[in-house]
């Protein structure tokens, strides 16, 4: 994402900086236990506005960018997520200091760092540190200064309050339990803070070497590099996320907790593999695990919210939540697993220069404009473009045809567009997709032929000749009834009119005017007269073309060649117009709607709670 996409932290700051300013102030003012029931419907607001904010931006991505995907662990997306991962952590522990005591110090840490990590997302993404790393930063835009200096302030704030008053927070003589849900939401919580660590190390490589003058590379594969990291960790946190719903605060019961974990387990363990035996992923085992954590995550989360419905109510927010995290996790997983190039081209070959330094060309197809190529289930025919400066729009249309019947079962033309953009290397696409339920059709622009009004675009001030449009001419010395061919017929030199006349240029009595009859006849028969002249006028010489235009055809009588008996005309004749071609890759994203719809989910959940918390606080103003 650049900086106005969603995911820009500079928007944040006001959602974020409630909480560090309410666990401030208490801390300043000493009232310690006031702020966590204040703060939470302001948190969960951040949580949602933020995770709403990073899937929107996920969406530009893949509606947008032509990296083929919703997610690439580029620098700028990791800032986003990095304050979002320990709000969250924050969030989960505020609540579980709320309903028992414990881990007073981490919620207040928590709460703060967020903050203070969203002035560093905003010091990475405009200072131009990651100019080098991130394809979607700003330069610097003279604001590093001013950037750190804020950073370090709030940093410094944090720190000297926590120190300070450490020994006044309040504690609980009293260890946790390992059967109680606020144990296991502290864990849970730790998890996140480490793997918010990890993102953070690796993002700021950049920002290591400016300080230390080092040369450390960053990863060479960001997505192979975080996705080995962060996949154990989502595994982690989606389990633990699964067996609190069947904790309670304080002390549970551990024969009903493991009654109810194992009976979710084992259902889990049956819809992972009826679910990685319909999308293929049996192969792949870290998949299968996220995979299984998420539906335990929200097999757990369901009968909460069975609960709810027998009147339950205030623990539904919180259900849907995790019900809609765990779609996601789930959507994301099965895209980026199951997801295939369809325009494969078993050729290994495009006929473009340079194709294949910048692209795979195993994973795309040439199309010639009007010509149908066969990909897979559809047709695939490139049917023209248009153009809306600076972009260009191709227009593909699929066909899925009935083998037997030869009926066409569905059609439909995307539009995917793309530029020339020599700043950014060539040729930029934008994709177009085509959505259904179950899979998506993503389609991208990879290479195209050069636009001929570019290739023969003249300034204003160029002096027109008339011949711009022409081929080099063909010269001959014929002789009467002599036939010539062209590219779409014959002509035949007839004779010669020495009574030839100009309308504005008036025969002296020693000038010599002779047109030259030529008779052309097209390949539909159709036959077109012309007359070029030949003018020797005052010691000067001289020739008159004349056209015929709907040939593309123009001639000229150069000469007059006694000696050999000849007569010499040249012959000018417009190109073929040239069949415009694009190459494309097309992917297919199998159930890739669990991602959005799962986040729609999570941000109700949000909502829930939020307005739980809220009257929570109300009541406790009113008493």
């Amino acid at each position: 994402m650049d900086g106005d996409s969603p995911t820009d932290p500079i928007p944040w700051f006001c959602f974020h900086d409630c909480s560090f300013a309410y666990a401030t102030g208490a801390l300043w003012t000493k009232r310690y236990k006031e702020w966590i029931s204040a703060t939470l419907p302001w948190a969960l607001f951040a949580v949602m506005i933020l995770g709403a904010g990073i899937i929107m931006g996920s969406f530009w991505a893949y509606e947008a960018l032509n990296f083929g995907g919703f997610w690439a662990w580029d620098p700028v997306e990791n800032a986003s997520i990095i304050p979002w991962f320990t709000l969250i952590a924050a969030v989960h522990v505020m609540i579980a200091y709320k309903n028992s005591g414990h881990s007073y110090f981490t919620a207040t840490f928590l709460a703060m760092i967020s903050f203070v990590l969203v002035i560093y997302a905003s010091y990475l993404t405009r200072s131009g540190v990651l100019g080098e790393t991130s394809v979607h930063s700003f330069t610097d835009l003279g604001m590093s200064g001013q950037l750190i200096l804020f950073n370090v302030a709030f940093l410094v704030i944090m720190v000297v309050f926590l120190v300070i008053k450490k020994k006044e927070m309040p504690i609980t003589e009293k260890d946790e339990e390992i059967y109680s849900r606020e144990f296991w939401m502290f864990i849970g919580a730790l998890v996140l803070t480490v793997a918010c660590a990890q993102i953070i190390a690796s993002t700021s490589i950049p920002v290591f070497n400016k300080i230390f003058g080092t040369k450390v590379a960053p990863p060479l594969d960001p997505i192979q590099h975080y996705n080995k990291w962060q996949s154990g960790f989502a595994v982690i946190v989606m389990i633990m996320t699964g067996f609190t719903q069947f904790l309670k605060y304080k002390r549970s019961d551990s024969r009903k907790f493991l009654a109810s974990t194992v009976a979710s387990l084992a259902v889990a363990i049956i819809l992972t593999a009826i679910i990685s035996y319909f999308t293929k992923t049996y192969t792949n085992l870290i998949y299968i695990l996220i995979t299984f954590a998420s539906i335990f995550c929200i097999l757990a989360n369901i009968r909460v919210l069975g609960d709810a419905v027998k009147g339950k109510w205030k623990l539904a927010g919180s259900s849907v939540a995790h019900i809609g995290f765990g779609l996601l996790l789930i959507g994301a997983m099965v895209a980026a697993a199951t997801n295939e190039v369809i325009s494969v081209n078993n050729t290994g070959y495009i006929a473009v220069s340079g194709f294949d330094k910048v692209e795979k060309p195993g994973e795309n197809l040439f199309l010639t404009e009007g010509e149908p190529v066969q990909m897979g289930e559809y047709k695939i025919t490139y049917i023209g473009d248009s153009i809306a400066a600076p972009n260009t729009y191709y227009k593909i249309k699929y066909e899925r045809v009935d083998e037997e019947t030869g009926k066409v079962k569905e059609q439909f033309v995307l539009q995917p567009f793309a530029q020339n953009n020599a700043k950014m290397g060539g040729l930029i696409g934008t994709p177009a997709t085509k959505h259904y339920i179950t899979h998506d059709v993503y389609t991208l622009i990879t290479a195209a032929a050069a636009e001929s009004q570019a290739q023969h675009s003249k300034t204003a001030n160029e002096e027109k000749t008339g011949f711009e449009d022409y081929e080099e001419p063909a010269t001959y010395q014929v002789n009467i009834g002599d036939t010539l061919r062209y590219r779409n017929g014959y002509y035949v030199i007839e004779g010669l009119n020495k009574e030839a006349q100009l309308e504005k240029i008036p025969k002296g009595p020693n000038d010599v005017m002779v047109g030259l009859k030529i008779k052309v006849v097209a390949a539909d028969n159709k036959q077109y007269d012309v007359q070029p002249i030949y003018l020797i006028k005052d010691g000067g010489i001289y020739d008159f073309n004349k056209d015929v235009t709907d040939q593309g055809l123009k001639f000229r009588f150069t000469g007059i060649k006694p000696d050999k008996d000849k007569l010499e005309i040249m012959v000018y004749q417009k190109p073929l117009p040239e069949k415009k071609w694009v190459v494309f890759k097309a992917i297919k994203f199998p159930y890739i709607n669990f991602f959005w719809c799962g986040t729609i989910i999570m941000t109700i959940g949000f909502i829930m709670s939020i307005v739980r918390r809220n009257k929570e606080e109300k009541r406790k103003l009113a008493k």
